[in-house]
């Protein structure tokens, strides 16, 4: 800027200028009256790269910084984007510092103005903004006419004064040969001829221009009127062939309904002078611009077959543009897949953007040259932004009496005697009017499945029939369920997992995800064909395979199964083929329940909890179904071999031979590519939930839905261990199957189970004592190493202790260990695993029957006792035990001493 000093600012910039020849660099003055000091000494000039002057408004410095970006990104936004230019000449700084603010402001309140009526998500109304004219500015003929050479095709409008440079002399006449050059080549485009003598008036008319008058009181009305009726940016106003108005169509809809009423001559006669592509290039709706545009008026018989044409173009065009997005609800758009409907404002919630990304992913990238033979897809969806949340708790007046009330039978109560927006309850009606299939009602908190606390299987989600013959009772169960949904953030569960990462209860919002369930009816149940879940990085890895190549964990019924850790069937996408346990052990561990809906319960009580609505039935039952055919095989115990199919006689083991191994559906390679999709999108490694339709569509295609994504921040970096440098007997544990990565060097707590009291029958009673234990670790605030036999936090009490993360969250490593009779089981839950790997808590696999894993129990022993309980000892060591976590080898070591 340029003050009382004029020497010194020039000289920085020359300075800056010759070191970084690449940064604009603008001179900003006070005044007209500093002009002269620069005027003709080009010496001067070549220090920056445009004198602009400021007259006290601040718009200045954002014309500045938009001149900036439209001269940087004009190739790409041109050729990608297809924007349209508007070209200013103007060689006083004086003048362009004032022309461009305004030119600025009245393009981009015209943009604003447009896609406020557009019926799509926000992410789109931003890059429709960014898709706004460029406005480039020339200071000579040069410039201008090099400027049109290269952005002719998607020239808007020319802006130009009529005295400047050419060939570098002054000319008197520069503008008009100019603008008879443009005119020359695009005789159509729209041209401002401004200057201070009124007298040009008679030049501009003469070459079908507007002009205006520099010292005009009225500048920027003047420029908003030329823009507003010549460059489309108004309102479309419908004529007959003698110019009389006789509609007007301020939206793109309403255009749209116009085109359906007016008469044929209106339409022949706007056709024949290219208004209708000329009007939607300005406001940005340039594809649909460019298919209207090459059809002329002679290639229709008549203005029927004309009309149609326009109307079908638009409504595809319309319909294309909402595909993969987040749309505000509309009744005509309730039974579309393509888009998610917003049911109120607010944030989406972690599962909300998951699930939003997925439909954007669907829509947006072709999987079909990946895995042809597969329908990739998602559930039809609606969700309930976070704003509906704090209006129920504020109106409700809930907020004092939920935080100092610990029953939450008696909160339960409380919300559901409590009001949902009357806004809200008229669109679920709507929804539940044309919707019939079970739906699922999904919790989405602010931090659920989110990047840095994930929340993982914390709150409630509850499956309905949703087929109760009356109406209003299915919305009341559907609100019921919303409600509920809302009060499991002050669950017993909830309020320990925000305790234990030091979040504020009321720091956590909730938004809702209303989905369709995937399946088909199957007598008096309704499921679909298998659910499953998959992670871009397997922390199991066996034989040949490498952990980055991730893994996928698959049911019959619905993914609530799966989920939760229950049998369930384990294989990688990469090597669907590789079986990890022998027949018998197969047999052993094969899925023998399924959940399912059951559409007998017409009048449910969702009090008694997720599966208040839903029934767990036999694999006898699938097979009666009809359900099992591709998905099981049967056992032969007298060769202790597997036949495929359903063909012979004996126990049945869900194994999924037909689609992995004689590829049925391409169910591994397409896992393998989503993982690797998403994974790279979101930056990641990720998990995804999915379920699958095994019922063919007329391409012969089954449906892959997925229904929710997760992003994995386990730390998989490299941290080095060096078992020489290590001494033997100093060694308290080793893993070969550790998950987690670096040092941890501050513990001198461990809790483990007593080998020799443990009863797997008695892992409900150990749930209990391990919370109690973990309550008073968090009161002393120190972190713990915890051992235990089988998988921790699985729902299945006869593999492994079933705790809920929250029981034990100031754990900073757990072990888990086989013991005979009691080997580890492969899968996991996959909320407790995703808390684990979200939380960077280190996990390690303890497979004593391997001989080179091991825990020192003896060691453990020997130590100080610090509390006793009929299952577990927690002890401490007098020194801080030293654990090295090695994240590319999977080892990791404790030792102590």
């Amino acid at each position: 800027m340029m003050g009382v000093d004029k020497k010194t600012p020039v000289l920085l910039s020359k300075k800056i200028k010759d070191l970084f020849p690449y940064i604009p660099m603008f001179m900003l003055l006070n005044n007209n009256s500093e002009m002269e000091y620069f005027s003709g000494n080009k010496k001067l000039q070549h220090s920056f790269d445009r004198i602009f002057v400021w007259n006290g408004d601040s718009k200045i410095f954002f014309a500045m910084i938009k001149h900036v970006e439209d001269k940087i990104n004009a190739d790409n936004d041109t050729e990608i984007g297809l924007v349209r230019v508007i070209l200013l000449v103007e060689d006083s700084p004086q003048y362009y510092s004032r022309y461009l603010p305004i030119l600025y402001n009245i393009v981009l309140e015209q943009t604003k103005r447009i896609i406020d009526d557009v019926s799509t998500d926000e992410l789109y109304k931003v890059l429709r903004l960014r898709a706004r004219p460029k406005i480039l500015l020339a200071c000579n003929y040069e410039e201008a006419i090099d400027i049109f050479n290269k952005y002719s095709d998607f020239f808007l409008c020319l802006i130009s004064d009529i005295k400047f440079n050419k060939n570098g002399k002054f000319n008197s006449k520069a503008g008009i040969e100019l603008v008879s050059f443009i005119k020359a080549r695009k005789n159509d485009i729209p041209v401002i001829i401004q200057s201070s003598d009124i007298e040009n008036s008679e030049i501009a008319y003469k070459l079908k221009a507007t002009f205006i008058d520099k010292n005009s009181e009225n500048l920027s009305q003047d420029f908003r009127s030329f823009i507003t009726h010549f460059l489309g940016f108004g309102n479309f106003i419908y004529k007959d062939n003698k110019g009389i108005q006789i509609a007007e169509a301020k939206s793109l809809k309403e255009f749209e309904t116009n085109l359906k009423t007016i008469p044929d001559e209106s339409l022949l006669y706007h056709a024949r002078k290219d208004h209708f592509s000329q009007w939607l290039m300005a406001r940005g709706e340039i594809q649909i611009a460019r298919i209207i545009n090459p059809a002329k008026i002679f290639d229709f018989k008549d203005a029927v077959e004309l009309r149609k044409y326009l109307i079908e173009v638009i409504a595809k065009f319309r319909n294309e543009q909402n595909k993969g997005k987040i749309i505000p609800f509309e009744e005509s758009a309730i039974l579309d897949n393509s888009n998610i409907i917003s049911l109120s404002s607010g944030s989406l919630g972690g599962k909300g953007r998951g699930i939003a990304f997925i439909n954007s992913l669907i829509y947006n990238y072709d999987f079909s040259k990946q895995v042809p033979n597969i329908n990739i897809c998602s559930p039809r969806t609606y969700i309930i932004g976070t704003e509906e949340f704090e209006y129920f708790i504020q109106w409700n007046k809930l907020y004092l009496k939920v935080y100092n009330e610990d029953k939450y039978d008696i909160i339960l109560k409380w919300f559901l005697d409590s009001n949902l927006s009357t806004s809200l309850t008229k669109k679920l009606k709507k929804i539940l009017k044309l919707i019939t299939k079970p739906i699922a009602i999904r919790s989405s908190g602010l931090f659920e499945d989110s990047m840095m606390q994930p929340f993982a299987g914390i709150f409630e989600t509850y499956l309905l029939p949703n087929n109760h013959p009356d109406l209003n009772v299915r919305l009341k169960q559907c609100m019921d369920a919303i409600k509920l949904v809302y009060a499991s953030v002050f669950s017993k569960t909830a309020r320990g997992y925000i305790e234990a990462i030091n979040y504020k209860i009321e720091e956590e919002k909730m938004a809702v995800v209303i989905q369709e369930v995937v399946g088909n009816q199957f007598g008096n149940y309704f499921y679909p064909h298998i659910s499953g879940v998959a992670q871009s990085y397997n922390y199991y890895p066996f034989a040949h395979m490498e952990p980055e190549e991730g893994y996928a964990v698959v049911a019959l019924g619905l993914g609530k199964y799966v989920v939760e850790g229950e049998k369930a069937y384990r294989f990688s996408p990469k090597y669907p083929t590789t079986e990890i346990n022998s027949p018998k052990d197969q047999y052993k561990n094969s899925q023998l329940k399924f959940f399912a809906v059951d559409l007998g319960k017409k009048d449910i009580d969702l009090l008694e909890g997720e599966t208040a609505g839903l029934n767990r039935l036999n694999i006898d039952d699938a097979e009666m179904h009809g359900t099992l055919k591709h998905l099981a095989s049967v056992y032969d115990n007298e060769n202790d071999s597997i036949i495929p199919g359903l063909t012979h006689p004996g126990p049945r083991i869900v194994n999924f031979a037909d689609i992995l191994r004689y590829n049925y559906i391409p169910l591994a390679k397409t896992i393998e590519v989503v993982l690797d999709v998403v994974k790279e999108a979101v930056g990641s490694p990720i998990e995804i939930e999915f379920a699958i339709d095994l019922e063919k569509d007329k391409n012969n295609k089954a449906s892959f839905n997925l229904l929710q994504i997760k992003p994995l921040i386990g730390n998989v970096q490299d941290y080095n261990i060096n078992m020489d440098e290590i001494k033997k007997e100093e060694i308290l544990l080793l893993s070969n199957k550790g998950m987690g990565n670096g040092l941890i060097n501050n513990i001198k707590d461990v809790i483990y189970v007593d080998v020799d009291l443990f009863d797997k029958s008695e892992t409900l009673e150990m749930t209990k004592e391990i919370e109690e234990l973990n309550k008073k670790m968090m009161k002393s605030n120190k972190k713990y190493i915890l051992i235990g036999p089988g998988r921790w936090g699985s729902r299945d009490r006869w593999i492994g202790i079933p705790v809920t993360w929250p029981q034990i969250s100031n754990a900073k490593i757990i072990v888990e260990t086989s013991i005979e009779d009691y080997p580890l089981d492969a899968s996991s839950g996959s909320h407790f695993f995703h808390n684990v790997t979200s939380m960077n808590v280190g996990y390690f696999s303890v497979q004593q029957e391997l001989k080179r894993d091991f825990v020192a129990y003896d060691i453990l022993e020997k130590q100080k006792l610090i509390n006793k309980t009929k299952y577990f000892k927690h002890i401490r060591f007098t020194k801080p035990l030293k654990i090295r976590m090695d994240g590319k080898k999977r080892i990791a070591v404790i030792t102590f001493g």
